[in-house]
């Protein structure tokens, strides 16, 4: 345009706002600075750092032992896989073989908190959009499970619910039967979302086509979890890399198709559904015996070192130990799905509404303490 030439009325100029840090649809302390042409996103910048703890360093200067409240703290949303990918790493590290029934009563409690975790997943997500309903239905369910994590070791939220070789305490009486009837009761709650939400078609608009990345870009980017499954790609470390006893369990891994909004929505929901049948087959052939290993009172591992990984609800969240023979681990560094799959939100939203960002932070289901660590 040169500078005799009028502007048209429908010029814009590209502006630059923030979404966050203190917003509710941002899920935390995550700060977006976006560049937006009109109401359309042609740029995003995450900037975050607004919750970093220097955990990694922290744990550096603990024991062994006194390292597992810390991983309670990374995804406090699923703290109880965090606690298994510790254990799990340093019982790789010092040789220890962990009894049946406390692999099997690991395997419980972390499949329960994969489904309470995606509850507050869909709670949020569904309220992001203007699905306030599917927000109250959502936690009625939690509630349940959580109640079960109360009874079993005292906490709602950061469990510290396991020790390295097994468990603090076995299942309390009567514990199982009411672990069955929430298993009962919760197939037809969930049926009430999906009959909310599914073939809604404000929902449809917000989300089919939302988003959308490919298999190929997905692996590119390093997406885990089901922010990859949802592009096709079957990676599910529980069943790439088995621990603990989940060869024994028989259960299905969902993948989407288009690679948006929506099928990370329908990975999720089928998710819950196999969460429950490993649960029960768990519940089944639940065996007798001692909860904990035999273990030092002063733990000191050799030197080397290990990489321990678990699928929690997010992705890989992996756990890297150096030790250098002392019983402070020399080096701690945690592979955080969250942080890895923050990358693909400016791919994500290039293109799209401001509004539509709201829905895209949603569906990759960050939490900030796994950003930041």
């Amino acid at each position: 345009m040169t500078v005799n030439e009028p502007a048209s009325t429908l010029d814009t100029d590209i502006m630059e706002v923030n979404m966050g840090p203190q917003h509710p649809s941002t899920h935390g302390v995550l700060r977006l600075k976006l560049k937006i042409d009109g109401e359309t996103v042609v740029g995003c910048e995450p900037i975050i750092g607004y919750l970093h703890r220097g955990t990694e360093k922290l744990c550096e200067s603990l024991s062994y032992p006194m390292v597992e409240p810390i991983t309670d703290r990374l995804d406090y949303v699923c703290a109880m896989s965090e606690n298994l990918g510790y254990m799990g790493a340093v019982e790789k590290l010092c040789g220890i073989s962990v009894p049946e029934r406390a692999d099997f009563v690991r395997v419980i409690m972390v499949e329960l908190n994969r489904i309470a975790s995606h509850l507050l997943w869909l709670g949020t997500h569904a309220l992001d959009i203007g699905a306030m309903t599917v927000f109250l239905y959502c936690f009625r369910e939690r509630e349940m499970i959580l109640d079960l994590f109360e009874e079993f070791c005292g906490a709602r939220l950061t469990y510290n619910a396991f020790r390295i070789g097994g468990l603090l305490e076995d299942l309390p009486p009567g514990w199982t039967g009411r672990c069955r009837q929430f298993l009962k009761v919760y197939p037809a709650c969930q049926k009430e979302y999906e009959d909310l939400l599914t073939k809604n078609r404000i929902w449809l608009k917000r989300t089919k086509g939302i988003g959308v990345i490919s298999g190929e870009e997905a692996v590119e980017i390093g997406l885990t979890g089901p922010s990859l499954r949802g592009s096709g790609v079957g990676y599910d470390v529980r069943k790439a890399h088995p621990y603990s006893v989940y060869k024994r369990f028989e259960f299905d891994v969902p993948t989407g198709e288009n690679g948006d909004t929506y099928d990370r929505y329908l990975v999720r929901m089928e998710e819950m559904r196999q969460s429950l049948r490993i649960i029960e087959q768990a519940l089944d052939t639940l065996p007798e015996g001692p909860i904990r290993a035999k273990v030092p009172n002063w733990l000191k591992p050799l030197k080397g070192e290990v990489y321990h990984s678990v699928e929690s609800p997010r992705g890989e969240q992996g756990f890297y130990i150096v030790s250098d023979g002392t019983d402070k681990p020399y080096r701690m560094r945690f592979r955080g799905p969250s942080f890895a799959n923050l990358q693909a939100l400016p791919q994500l939203c290039v293109g799209h509404l401001v509004a539509d960002v709201v829905a895209l932070i949603g569906t990759l289901d960050i939490v900030l303490g796994d950003v930041d660590r």
